[in-house]
């Protein structure tokens, strides 16, 4: 059994057990969430799909973990300007662990 659910604004295909990465959510490590905006939820022969997401269908999961990505520099330079800037971003993510999908 797997469903794709749409979460934050990104697309997610899941399957119980699994570990995604979302954007940061504000809730402690341990605590749960609940995901209903499920798409499309496969069990078996059975496909479901939602218009736009499937009735009664929910996830959830666990949060794991908050992390941060590595760091992307960016580096801008004009020639003959004397013109050089150097910066750095990290993105902060969580994990979070699927632990049901009831349909």
């Amino acid at each position: 059994m797997y469903a794709l659910i749409d979460y934050k604004g990104k697309q997610y295909k899941v399957a119980q057990g699994d570990e995604i990465l979302v954007d940061r959510l504000n809730g402690e490590v341990g605590s749960k969430v609940e995901i209903d905006s499920v798409l499309l939820l496969k069990d078996g022969d059975s496909v479901s799909v939602g218009a736009p997401y499937v009735n009664g269908a929910k996830v959830s999961a666990t949060i794991s973990e908050n992390i941060r990505s590595r760091k992307v520099l960016v580096y801008k330079y004009e020639s003959k300007k004397d013109y050089h800037k150097m910066y750095g971003h990290r993105q902060h993510y969580t994990r979070i662990k699927i632990d049901s999908i009831n349909a």
